[in-house]
């Protein structure tokens, strides 16, 4: 009995695609790593590479180098920048998987993760919580979070039930439900701001998103949402490259689309909520990060979530190290960084692709 050892294996082109996915990921774990070592190191207060070098060794290996450095620098390195630097890598990687994951779903590269309104739940839920009165009784930065979670996923949650129609989603009327609903929701948080007496500066600053209050705890919650996040989009990126045909002839391969739609959906809008919830609302990361890979490589979604994930969390790296840099020792909020910087960079690939 003769067996045809195609069975068995890939092809050889399968093969070289299959390298290929890795060595773009690997060049991004690689990119990734340089941009954390960069915005560890510089900040308003100097702090000698050396003495870097010598802070995370003893702290991550317990290998004593010599502690020639102050206890002050220790702090600010290791309390203070690195978990701010590594909570802008999470909220980056999360806001721009789960672009990529929206623009697979929806079958538009201009989707973006605040497309069915997480950004105007979020914002509203901030705006009553620090406009209101109950910063009197429980503590802003434990309860904000919160309400930028709840509000992000109410609106999201309303947004899908009205497009929900004989137990199937319209993606368009999703769309459109959640433009609504996020209009809606920005009105209301603009007449809050306009009736209310307090100083405007924590909500304006929060809309505009920033990592100024990051601590460790709120790096450990939000891997509890971007890791089983991360393996699901995964688990659906085969899924999503078949969507790319239409949904009847995916359907026809024995995609089951309802269940997609759900599951993606659901996946896409915890991981933004979350991040919004603890950064504030930060654009363009979630439409810039996968479009620029998709330009730059492929459309394949199996390299696209991994590597859009790398470069957003790449570009909100540097974006925050400008915003904290550039009129030291004030800040600017992070939003204002992503949007100037990610525009023209955008539409010079953009151009580049075109021509």
């Amino acid at each position: 009995m003769i067996v045809n050892n195609m069975s068995f294996y890939d092809s050889p082109t399968q093969i070289l695609a299959q390298k290929s996915r890795y060595n773009r990921i690997w060049i991004g774990i690689l990119f990734l790593t340089c941009c954390v070592f960069i915005g560890i190191c510089f900040g308003t207060i100097h702090i000698p590479i050396k003495h870097t070098i010598g802070i995370l060794t003893q702290s991550l290996t317990f290998f004593n180098l010599g502690n020639d450095w102050t206890n002050s620098h220790e702090i600010i390195l290791l309390k203070i920048r690195l978990p701010r630097v590594i909570l802008a890598c999470i909220v980056g990687a999360a806001l721009a998987s789960s672009g990529a994951a929206f623009q697979g779903l929806f079958r538009n590269p201009l989707a973006d993760p605040y497309l069915i309104g997480v950004a105007g739940g979020a914002g509203l839920g901030a705006a009553i919580t620090i406009l209101s009165k109950i910063t009197l009784i429980v503590n802003l930065e434990f309860f904000l979070p919160i309400a930028a979670f709840s509000g992000a996923i109410i609106t999201v949650t309303t947004a899908y039930f009205i497009s929900l129609k004989s137990g199937k989603v319209s993606l368009i009327s999703l769309i459109l439900a959640g433009v609504a609903i996020s209009a809606s929701t920005s009105a209301i948080t603009a007449f809050l701001m306009i009736r209310s007496n307090p100083d405007l500066r924590p909500l304006v600053s929060w809309l505009l998103g920033g990592f100024q209050s990051a601590e460790w705890p709120q790096v450990l919650i939000l891997l509890v949402y971007l890791i089983p996040s991360w393996i699901l989009m995964m688990a659906y990126s085969r899924t999503l490259n078949t969507l790319q045909l239409d949904e009847k002839m995916a359907k026809q391969l024995g995609v089951n689309i309802e269940k997609t739609k759900v599951i993606i959906i659901t996946t896409a809008t915890l991981t933004t909520a979350a991040a919004v919830a603890f950064s504030g609302i930060i654009g363009f990361v979630g439409l810039i990060a996968p479009h620029c890979v998709r330009l730059i490589w492929n459309n394949d979604y199996r390299s696209l979530i991994p590597t859009s994930a790398l470069l957003g969390a790449s570009f909100m790296i540097l974006a925050d190290l400008v915003s904290r840099t550039i009129i030291a020792p004030s800040e600017l909020p992070v939003g204002i960084i992503t949007a100037l910087f990610g525009t023209p960079f955008f539409l010079y690939l953009l151009r580049k692709h075109n021509a």
